[in-house]
């Protein structure tokens, strides 16, 4: 970005700014001498990370453009060094949607699945010997940013791919982040550019010393701290956590008229150098290109070995296509590119101690072994803690209190233990016993035959009160908004809330006098509880934790009735009749409407006010194109996304299933189906038809 000459030209007119300003002779007509040379320190300092002059003069310079701008405010410009630093807090993030949707990336773990990618990359293309440019896969908080005539406009988290969160206010505060670029040079009027937003380790690492100093727990990783960090409504904070960032893609440019593709945006290792060029941190240092996917493998399992000796987490490699041109012909799935892939570096492993075993007892009354470990850093994460499953997992692992044990975090997510290590014992290690009673109340537990799960099927039990009521109040059954899990148990232990009913009889009175919960939030509460009791039947069904009911399961359930109690009058054998329903899940409905605490509990709900009718049931007939007919999807779709298609479905009177089964009528296939599409193959009621056929059917009936 600054040839030698422009940066002895800066640096010597940085030296006369210093000394202009100790003589107090710098007024506003020095405005633009002095954002330019902090415009050019800052990318020194945060791009190069090679400062040229010391932390207290570059103060200096910055305090007086404070001072000037603050003089002069009609002078200020949007891209003066003093616009990243933000006031007050921010309200909300809208949502904005991007110029070009950010797709996923194809995963692959392993060197087959790369040589299967170069072998599709030659069938898409035509091509015999392709080009690939290789760089690290950052491991962040993903973000994108709009310039309009060089100057950042926006900036966005990448939300759910189409539209994301407009969080400008943030990303002005990550000052490797150049509000400004000379885009217009290269004759680009808009471009949208990739990145990921990071906190490096060092900066990770004394961020969790100084809060820990105040007393406050340490952030979990350094992936966590940046994407969390993007969506505070604090700048100030923000600009705290020294976020750095890094693009690697221009996914989309507006030319000026006249103005043809420039040429380094024909390749993408070229891209990556305009970008340095314009002053972004791009990996221009670690990217390679490469003819042919064998020195590919080569250079990502070599990099492999240097991950932990990077200043950033990353968990793998991204191999794109070169030719923008190629990438062009080979186009995109609804999911990912299908000129680049991702290569994830193996699982993280470490050795721990086995401390403990704890028993929990969850909703269902399933009492799951969680074992405590001395606690241990796995890939960016401090691990204490993790699922043991069930009582076979511990005798197949042969697990011992007292045990060296290895674990790792499969797919770099899930804690879990590989296996004890037997060699180093001691002699003092001691057997896990798995107990008799239920650790909550003393009942003594319960295993079927058919099943590794031991279970307390106390109803009055406390532990599974308090997830049932957790489960009740949850986003996708009642969704009371403000009743979280940490207030259900806060609650609890309270004596304000003893069993899903409680829920309705809460004392807002006693609730307003605990500590963080003032008048406002009290009536946010109060009405959020009051809203709920409107909720759609099938939200109800699914809310009171009927064993194997799932979602699709309770709108089953729901479109069969007008009352919910008209379900404590289905047979086994009636159950099964309906759409999706197995031996297994009816048994359990039935059992669940036999039970006189559950329908008391539901006597209970209606006395509160809750509604237990469903104004759509079959007995008031369904209607619409789709009429009696089943539906399930499988893959990626193209223009609707999952929810959206089964609520069309419903819509139009048809009805969602859940697996493939001789009840299906019709399979919706998008990009990359799966499992499902081959077991509907071997049905030959089952008609399989793409989402485009699946729209007419709905505008167009047969």
């Amino acid at each position: 970005m600054y040839n030698q000459k422009a940066t002895t030209e800066l640096q010597i007119k940085t030296e006369e700014l210093l000394k202009k300003l100790s003589q107090n002779s710098v007024d506003k007509n020095y405005l633009e001498d002095l954002r330019e040379v902090i415009r050019f320190h800052e990318y020194r300092y945060y791009i190069l990370n090679d400062p040229l002059i010391a932390d207290v003069e570059f103060d200096r310079l910055f305090k007086a453009l404070q001072k000037l701008e603050k003089e002069h405010p009609e002078l200020i410009t949007p891209d003066s060094p003093t616009q990243r630093v933000a006031q007050g807090l921010t309200k909300e993030f809208p949502a904005v949607q991007h110029l070009v949707p950010m797709l996923s990336l194809d995963n692959s773990y392993h060197a087959e699945d790369l040589y299967d990618f170069d072998r599709r990359v030659k069938e898409l293309t035509g091509e015999t010997n392709v080009e690939y440019c290789v760089e690290p896969k950052f491991d962040g908080g993903s973000i994108s940013l709009v310039y309009e005539n060089d100057l950042l406009v926006r900036g966005a988290t990448r939300g759910d791919g189409v539209q994301g969160d407009d969080i400008t206010v943030n990303i002005r505060q990550i000052r490797s982040i150049p509000l400004r670029a000379a885009f217009s040079q290269w004759g680009i009027q808009q471009a949208e550019i990739r990145g990921e937003v990071l906190m490096s380790k060092e900066n990770f690492k004394k961020y969790n010393e100084a809060i820990m100093e105040e007393g406050q727990p340490p952030l979990a990783n350094p992936r966590n701290a940046a994407a969390g960090t993007l969506r505070m409504k604090d700048p100030q904070e923000v600009a705290k956590r020294n976020l750095e960032a890094f693009v690697y893609h221009i996914s989309y440019v507006t030319l000026r008229q006249g103005r043809n593709l420039p040429a380094p945006l024909q390749k993408h290792s070229d891209s990556l150098q305009l970008l340095w060029d314009l002053g972004f941190r791009s990996p221009v240092k670690e990217k390679k290109v490469f003819q042919g996917i064998e020195e590919v493998i080569r250079y990502c399992e070599a990099f492999e070995k240097q991950r932990d000796d990077l200043p950033y987490e990353i968990d793998g490699m991204v191999i794109k296509v070169n030719d923008v041109l190629l990438q062009e012909k080979m186009g995109m799935t609804s999911h990912h590119p299908r000129w680049a892939i991702a290569f994830k570096f193996k699982a993280r492993q470490a050795t721990t101690r086995l401390l403990s075993v704890e028993f929990q007892v969850g909703r269902t009354g399933a009492v799951t072994p969680v074992a405590k470990l001395e606690p241990v850093s796995l890939a960016g994460v401090t691990v204490s803690s993790i699922s043991l499953h069930n009582e076979d997992y511990i005798r197949e692992k042969d697990l011992r209190i007292g045990d060296m044990v290895l674990i790792e975090r499969a797919g770099d997510v899930i804690p879990q233990i590989v296996k004890s290590l037997p060699e180093v014992r001691q002699g003092n290690e001691k057997p896990v016993h798995f107990p008799a009673t239920c650790p909550a109340c003393g009942s003594t537990l319960y295993k079927p035959e058919d099943e590794a799960v031991w279970r307390c099927i106390n109803l009055d039990c406390p532990a599974q009160a308090v997830e049932r009521i957790i489960h009740f109040v949850s986003k996708d059954a009642m969704d009371i908004r403000g009743l979280g899990e940490a207030n259900v148990r806060r609650f609890y232990e309270a004596g304000l809330l003893k069993d899903i009913p409680g829920v309705y009889k809460l004392d807002y009175e006693k609730i307003a006098q605990m500590e963080g919960f003032g008048e406002k939030s009290v009536q946010n509460l109060k009405a959020a509880i009051e809203k709920s009791k409107h909720q759609p039947l099938n939200r109800l069904i699914y809310g009171l934790g009927i064993r194997y009911v799932g979602e699709t399961t309770a709108k089953t359930l729901a479109h069969a009735v007008h009352h919910i109690r008209e379900l404590a009058q289905f047979s086994v054998e009636q159950l099964q009749q309906l759409e999706d329903i197995g031996p297994k899940v009816a048994g359990s409905i039935y059992h669940f409407f036999q039970n006189k605490k559950n329908l008391k509990l539901l006597d209970e709900l209606e006395q509160c006010g809750v509604s237990l009718v469903n104004e759509k049931s079959l007995t008031t007939a369904d209607s619409g194109n789709l009429n009696g007919l089943t539906f399930l999807f499988t893959g990626t779709l193209s223009t609707l996304k999952r929810h959206e298609a089964e609520a069309l479905v419903e819509k139009h009177g048809g009805k969602i299933l859940s697996s493939v089964s001789a009840k299906l009528n019709y399979l919706v296939v998008g990009d990359d189906a799966g499992s499902k599409l081959e077991k509907a193959k071997k049905l030959n009621t089952v008609k399989i038809i793409t989402e485009e056929e699946f729209l007419k059917m709905i505008e167009n009936p047969t």
